[in-house]
C-alpha cells in the first residue's frame, strides 16, 4: 500500500501508482491531498473596506452590486499606467508570519498525505486587475518591455513563497490561471510562447529545483498552449472540461508527457448527461488519460451550485472514481 504522497507522485511521474489518486473531493470521500495557503500580511490594511467595496494587498479596488454573491469587478487599476510602475510596492511575500498557518498545517499531515502549496502566482488574471482588461492584452503590442517587467517581477513574487513552502516540506505548488475560450485560447499561442512562457518556466524551474511538482488550473480550451506549458516544465493540469478539446485528442497529444486533473466534464456530461452517463465518463477519463502508468488524477468541482450539478451526479462520479478508479492499474 502507497502512502497518498506516494501515489500522487507516481501517477504526476508515470511509475505506475497502486490506484487514482483522489484530489480534491467531497465531504464524505477520501483525498490524497494536503493543500495548504499564504495567509494576508497582518500588517497591511486596505484603504478602502465596505459591503460593496474593497482594496486587495496590490491595491486593485474591487466592487460588487449590492446582493452579488461573487468578489465582484476590479474597477481601479493602480498600474494602468506603466509610468507608476518604478515606484509601485508589490506585496511583500518573504514575510514569515504570512506562512505560520501553512506551517502549522503541514505538521499536521501525519497520514503523509502530498503536501499541495498554493502560491501567488496569477500571469494573466493579476496583470488584468492591475493594469485593466483592455490595457492587459494591448501590452504586448504597445508596451512589451514593461510587459516583460511587470511579468519577471509577479514572477519574483512566486518564487518567494515556493521558497517558503519547499522550506516547511510542501511537496508541489498549485496556481489558477483561465487561458482559453470555449473553441480556442485567449491568446495566439506564438504570442503566449514568447510573453508568458518564459515566466511561467522561470517559476517552474525553480520549483522543480526546490523538489516540487507544478500544478496549474486553466478553464477553457487550451489545448494549443499546452505544448508550451510542458516546454515551461508545468507537471499537472488541473482542467474542468475536456470535452471541448476531446479525450483522445488531449491523450494522443498529450498522454505521458502532462498529467491531467479532472472531474466529468462540468459544461456537458455534468449537465446534460445522465447518471449512467457520469459514471461512464468517469471511466473514460480515467481509461484515457490514465492509461500511461499514470497520467490522470481525480477531482470534483467544488462549487456545484454554481454550475447545477446535482447530487445524484456528483455521488456517481465521485463513487465511480473511488471504485473503478481504486483497481484502475491492478488490471493493467
Amino acid at each position: 500500500m502507497m502512502t497518498s504522497r506516494e501515489r500522487v507522485q507516481r501517477a504526476i511521474k508515470f511509475k505506475k501508482p497502486d490506484r487514482i489518486p483522489l484530489g480534491t473531493m467531497p465531504p464524505g470521500y477520501p483525498t490524497d491531498l494536503h493543500s495548504v495557503g499564504v495567509s494576508q500580511d497582518q500588517n497591511w490594511q486596505p484603504k478602502t473596506k465596505t459591503d460593496l467595496q474593497y482594496e486587495d494587498e496590490f491595491g486593485c479596488i474591487w466592487t460588487k452590486l449590492l446582493g452579488d454573491q461573487t468578489k465582484g469587478q476590479v474597477t481601479f487599476n493602480p498600474l494602468s499606467d506603466f509610468s507608476k510602475l518604478d515606484d509601485y510596492k508589490f506585496p511583500d511575500y518573504t514575510n514569515p508570519a504570512r506562512y505560520a498557518g501553512a506551517r502549522a498545517a503541514v505538521q499536521k499531515n501525519t497520514e503523509d498525505k502530498f503536501v499541495l502549496a498554493h502560491v501567488p502566482l496569477s500571469l494573466i488574471h493579476r496583470l488584468e486587475y492591475l493594469r485593466g482588461h483592455e490595457a492587459a492584452w494591448m501590452d504586448p503590442y504597445e508596451h512589451p518591455e514593461e510587459l516583460r517587467r511587470l511579468l519577471h517581477r509577479l514572477s519574483d513574487i512566486a518564487i518567494d513563497a515556493i521558497d517558503r513552502f519547499a522550506d516547511m516540506g510542501a511537496h508541489g505548488i498549485m496556481s489558477c490561471d483561465d487561458w482559453g475560450l470555449q473553441d480556442r485560447p485567449m491568446i495566439s499561442p506564438a504570442m503566449f510562447a514568447e510573453f508568458w512562457k518564459p515566466a511561467y518556466q522561470r517559476v517552474y524551474r525553480h520549483a522543480h529545483r526546490r523538489g516540487m511538482l507544478t500544478l496549474l488550473h486553466s478553464c477553457g480550451n487550451i489545448a494549443d498552449l499546452l505544448d508550451y506549458f510542458i516546454e515551461a516544465e508545468l507537471d499537472v493540469i488541473q482542467m474542468d472540461q475536456q470535452e471541448n478539446m476531446g479525450l483522445d485528442n488531449l491523450a494522443a497529444r498529450f498522454g505521458g508527457r502532462l498529467c491531467f486533473w479532472c472531474p466529468v466534464d462540468i459544461q456537458q456530461t455534468m449537465i446534460r448527461g445522465t447518471v449512467a452517463d457520469v459514471r461512464a465518463y468517469a471511466r473514460r477519463l480515467m481509461d484515457t488519460l490514465g492509461k500511461f502508468n499514470g497520467g490522470f488524477m481525480a477531482q470534483w468541482y467544488a462549487s456545484p451550485q454554481a454550475v447545477q450539478h446535482t447530487e445524484e451526479k456528483i455521488k456517481a462520479m465521485c463513487d465511480e472514481f473511488v471504485r473503478y478508479g481504486g483497481g484502475f492499474y491492478s488490471k493493467q
